[in-house]
């Protein structure tokens, strides 16, 4: 099966939401809310400053995505990406569809002038961390991740 590959837009929105749903039940993610999901989404998709996001699909159906927030950082001089979301529906991997998501969104990063690319993965999933190795990332040695909601989100 050929996927086609293209950047999402507002449109993308209903057709990426189960994705997310799915991805976040695969992190374990529990706080998942369609309608505010769908808000939040479309909100960050619709500003290109915010966000650059792809959709993979196969015969029409959303397959896998990736999404990506930009933000600047003086430790690393410059405009930087977080790849904040990234995931292949499991019927859907093997076939490259990370590896050309991935490709596309570097290349987006490198054209809008970003000195770095960060992202996130968890501990326990070591599929996505050789994926990540093997795509030239490496853990950063020394730091750890720390977050906080706050009140009102």
């Amino acid at each position: 099966m050929n996927a086609e590959i293209r950047p999402a837009t507002v449109a993308d929105v209903p057709a990426l939401v189960p994705l997310v749903e799915q991805y976040w039940a695969f992190e374990d993610i529990t706080h998942f809310d369609l309608p505010q999901v769908s808000r939040v989404l479309s909100r960050a998709l619709s500003d290109p400053a915010r966000m650059s996001g792809w959709v993979a699909r196969m015969d029409g159906d959303a397959v896998a995505y990736l999404l990506a927030a930009y933000v600047f950082s003086l430790e690393h001089l410059g405009l930087t990406a977080e790849i904040d979301e990234f995931f292949v529906l499991p019927g859907a991997r093997g076939r490259g569809l990370g590896n050309r998501l991935l490709q596309l969104a570097e290349a987006e990063f490198r054209a809008r002038g970003c000195t770095n690319v960060f992202l996130q993965i968890g501990r326990g999933n070591d599929g996505a961390r050789v994926f990540y190795r093997a795509n030239g990332f490496a853990e950063r040695a020394g730091f750890e991740l720390l977050d906080k909601m706050l009140p009102g989100r």
